[in-house]
């Protein structure tokens, strides 16, 4: 079995989010998935099974779980896929639904299921609060607190000023038993530089990270919140700065469509690390 490693959401090896891929993992165990992506040690490693010409099963496992859906992962994995078998679309079945991805040189553009929101209870929205160690006065109230999905279901807490972005400091243990209670996969802790371009940057506990550099999944479920509630016109195209404040600087572009029901667009570069 090959195990792969790229950073996704860059073009330097230094940047980025790493992400083990394995283009062939047919007949492992759940148990050799698991373990593997333990070893690998990467927020995410994807483990495909093909299925027919250009389509496969997908699972992604972090560290110490499985995930439903990771954007890092599945850009990483379509850029690695397209460097060995040629560029074109590739469809990856994964556990939340078909997961359509464009490729060309370095570069892949995935398509997610329909996204959703829901509000977040006021008792849960004050915990999550608390855990992040922001109070009211620190939101942006331009941007509503609500739990996002394009997959994987995120919380999104919108901050009114870059600083408090970058003094990102939350109670490890009490997230994360949160984040489980919730079934939340990481936190989208965002700034609105302008109405298309945004920071971002993703605690993420539950898989033994503490913070996510470049967070596709979260990037989709961002997009599908501000078009669904009217906080962006649409089609648009957005840009995301994350991992800057980890020294793992990273660009994502997410697309939106004017159809509310239409999957998310999420864009990246990737480039291999061995």
């Amino acid at each position: 079995m090959e195990i792969l490693r790229y950073a996704a959401f860059t073009d330097d090896p230094a940047g980025g989010n790493p992400a083990g891929v394995v283009l062939d993992a047919t007949g492992l165990p759940d148990a050799d998935l698991q373990r593997i992506a333990a070893e690998v040690g990467y927020s995410e490693t994807a483990f495909l099974t093909p299925s027919g010409h250009r389509a496969a099963a997908v699972r992604y496992f972090s560290p110490r779980a499985e995930v439903p859906f990771c954007g890092h992962a599945t850009i990483a994995t379509a850029v690695a896929y397209a460097e060995r078998y040629g560029p074109g679309p590739i469809r990856l079945q994964a556990p939340v639904g078909e997961i359509r991805v464009d490729t060309a040189a370095g570069t892949a553009t995935l398509t997610t299921v329909a996204p959703a929101t829901r509000t977040i209870p006021p008792d849960t929205a004050a915990l999550l609060l608390s855990t992040l160690r922001y109070n009211t006065e620190d939101l942006d109230p331009a941007l509503p607190l609500r739990a996002a999905f394009a997959g994987a279901w995120h919380p999104i807490v919108a901050l009114r000023n870059r600083a408090r972005l970058s003094a990102l400091d939350y109670d490890e243990p009490a997230l994360a038993a949160l984040m489980a209670d919730q079934h939340w996969t990481t936190v989208a802790v965002i700034w609105r530089e302008s109405p298309t371009v945004l920071h971002a940057r993703n605690p993420f506990p539950p898989g033994g990270i503490y913070e996510d550099p470049a967070t596709g999944a979260a990037a989709a479920a961002l997009g599908g919140y501000l078009r669904e509630l009217g906080l962006v016109t649409v089609p648009v195209d957005l840009t995301i700065h994350q991992g800057a404040d980890l020294g793992r600087p990273s660009l994502l572009h997410v697309g939106l469509d004017e159809d509310h029901t239409a999957g998310v667009r999420v864009t990246g570069r990737a480039v291999a690390l061995d």
